[in-house]
């Protein structure tokens, strides 16, 4: 109990921890952006595309449900400045593990509704060629042989 109030205090006086998070790392933010992209390819924004990219947000990057208004804020703020194109730049020097794990980000958002629109295959399609990445590999998880 007094950590928690102890947490929300330093938050106040510090801002949001989610939101400081993605501002100090450009990879995640480029990241954000791309499964945000992802999340509007179709046209549309679903309850089952955001609650994905919430469990995303919170297993992969430690970013709290509390923190993500502040996070979707941030990148709406910040994030016109970076094009698609420039976000995946960031991914090319990473290991494959990272980037592989952004395509099945990627994957998983575009399959939270149930339906794969055709903006939503091709912009999945030239994210794995411009990071060189198998299909395979957006799909299957990493302790899968």
């Amino acid at each position: 109990m007094a950590i928690a109030l102890l947490d929300q205090i330093r938050a106040a006086l510090d801002g949001d921890p989610g939101v400081r998070k993605v501002a100090e790392d450009p990879v995640l933010s480029a990241e954000l952006l791309m499964l945000f992209r992802m999340i509007l390819a179709d046209g549309s924004v679903s309850e089952n595309e955001m609650e994905t990219l919430r469990r995303i947000c919170a297993e992969s990057f430690g970013i709290s449900a509390e923190s993500m208004d502040g996070v979707v804020e941030y990148l709406n703020d910040f994030g016109y400045e970076t094009t698609g194109s420039q976000a995946i730049a960031m991914f090319r020097g990473l290991d494959i593990e990272r980037r592989r794990l952004l395509a099945r980000h990627m994957a998983e958002i575009a399959k939270a509704d149930r339906h794969l629109a055709e903006n939503e295959v091709r912009l999945l399609r030239r994210t794995l060629e411009l990071l060189d990445i198998s299909p395979v590999d957006a799909v299957r998880a990493p302790t899968e042989p």
